[in-house]
């Protein structure tokens, strides 16, 4: 057998769940740490190869959310010739999330370990998927999820396009012309002073912040109302296929 395999069951522990989706347990060794995923192939996988290599994107949750909860997202991905991956962050063993002080200090340490996990699953995965382009990942983050994405993306990662938060609220989306951006925003809870765009900065960076109204934060997930997992779908859906911030707008409002 050769060693780039046994080093892959090492890492990975896998089986399948009722959906056709990979359920995966990585293991990373140098933090002692196992990190639960689940896989879903695009649907047309069959015509992904090293030589064609199809995008792939990163999804994780928010905080106390199953990673599998965010199926609506992962099946629009699929359909969109992504493989996906959803992540989950938190562990049973893991000090809880921050709620007192200066949340932007006081959660650093949650977020600077998913950034960590994002890394380290993204370099696990690229070198036993080769039909799949992990240099220019999308990540995607609800709440929490979205904070440790957009935390991975200024931190400087070149390996990261395109981001897609989900009423995430603490850490400022990124200035950086490199990397394309998303923002849907629930109606329910402000995102902090400087997270968002200003009106002049949405002139400079390639970003689109679009609010939905009537919609809640932590309905944002499989769990949520149908017209909202549709409103969300079509406005990502829309986004991937390189709608501008103009147009999905207008999907929303109909106008």
């Amino acid at each position: 057998m050769k060693k780039s395999v046994l080093a892959l069951i090492t890492i990975i522990t896998t089986y399948a769940n009722a959906s056709g989706s990979e359920i995966n347990v990585l293991h990373d060794e140098a933090r002692k740490r196992s990190i639960p995923i689940e896989i879903k192939q695009p649907t047309n996988a069959a015509f992904c190869t090293k030589d064609n290599q199809c995008p792939v994107a990163f999804i994780s949750a928010g905080y106390g959310e199953s990673h599998q909860n965010y199926q609506f997202l992962s099946d629009t991905l699929a359909h969109q010739g992504y493989l996906s991956v959803s992540v989950r962050h938190e562990l049973k063993t893991d000090p809880p999330l921050s709620v007192t002080g200066n949340l932007y200090q006081t959660r650093q340490e949650n977020w600077q370990r998913g950034a960590k996990t994002l890394d380290f699953v993204r370099s696990t995965l690229a070198a036993h998927y080769p039909q799949y382009d992990f240099d220019n990942l999308l990540l995607i983050g609800h709440s929490n999820g979205g904070d440790i994405s957009a935390l991975l993306i200024n931190q400087g990662k070149k390996y990261v396009s395109g981001l897609v938060t989900f009423d995430h609220r603490r850490v400022p989306l990124p200035r950086n012309k490199a990397v394309s951006v998303l923002s849907i925003r629930g109606s329910d809870f402000p995102a902090d002073k400087g997270v968002l765009y200003t009106e002049k900065e949405l002139q400079t960076y390639p970003g689109c912040v679009i609010n939905i109204p009537n919609s809640k934060h932590n309905d944002m997930t499989d769990e949520g109302p149908m017209w909202l997992k549709k409103s969300m779908s079509a406005l990502f859906k829309g986004h991937l296929n390189g709608q501008s911030c103009q147009r999905l707008q207008s999907r929303l409002t109909g106008k």
